[in-house]
């Protein structure tokens, strides 16, 4: 079912969700309050943007132009009526498409700034009785169209030098964002625990990587959001 939704706390800012897809979750708000934007225009790219969540809330802060790419037509659909609804077609565009063609829109060493919520879990076709059967929902969840080391190749190739790869992800998969920074040059500068429960192990990770830079990483404090009311400027002390 069709509804249009306040976009949690953000005033002015609604989303469209559908029942039956993956709806925006806390990742996506956290990851677009870690992203650090520069007060100079700037391009930047949500390489799996749904319904634009990410987009609508980053345009809180910049009015620097935000592409979003959505491989799934009906979350896209979504997506293009949250943007219209915003009055924000001016700054936010969704192209409906596989971020890996990419290449079919922009050029290379484009963006300068890149973000990506993506799917979580590593995928094996033999495992497809078990895992969601709504295509919607098992794209959002796991890697059937793109890797997290697509994502990187992503990276190097379109984003400008020094450009910013921010990554939402869970914590356990931390060493393999570090390993592909080292493999693709796209560096982990800083990386941020979050716990969704006082005194609970980290769940999600978000990291900074920028291409070029030197080895060596910033771990900011661990950050427990368990009865956060508001993540507006959450990060604020830490950028």
């Amino acid at each position: 079912m069709l509804v249009k939704n306040d976009l949690f706390d953000y005033e002015n800012r609604y989303i469209f969700q559908d029942s039956d897809f993956f709806k925006f979750s806390l990742d996506s708000i956290l990851l677009a309050e870690y992203v650090n934007i520069p007060p100079k225009k700037v391009k930047i790219l949500d390489m799996c943007a749904g319904n634009m969540a990410i987009p609508l809330i980053l345009s809180k802060y910049t009015s620097s132009p935000i592409v979003g790419f959505e491989i799934q037509k009906r979350v896209a659909e979504l997506g293009d009526k949250s943007v219209e609804i915003n009055g924000l077609s001016h700054q936010l565009e969704i192209i409906n498409d596989d971020v890996k063609n990419l290449g079919n829109y922009f050029s290379n060493e484009y963006f300068d700034i890149m973000v990506c919520n993506p799917p979580y879990f590593k995928y094996n076709k033999s495992e497809d009785r078990v895992i969601n059967a709504k295509e919607e929902l098992k794209y959002a969840r796991h890697e059937i169209s793109i890797t997290l080391e697509d994502f990187f190749i992503l990276a190097r190739k379109y984003l400008v030098n020094k450009g910013s790869l921010y990554l939402v992800h869970r914590a356990d998969r931390l060493d393999e964002i570090i390993a592909l920074g080292f493999k693709y040059q796209i560096y982990a500068k800083n990386v941020q625990l979050i716990t969704t429960k006082k005194m609970g192990k980290p769940y999600i990770v978000l990291a900074k990587c920028v291409k070029n830079s030197k080895p060596g990483i910033k771990f900011n404090c661990e950050l427990c959001v368990d009865g956060v009311k508001s993540y507006q400027q959450i990060f604020k002390e830490e950028s």
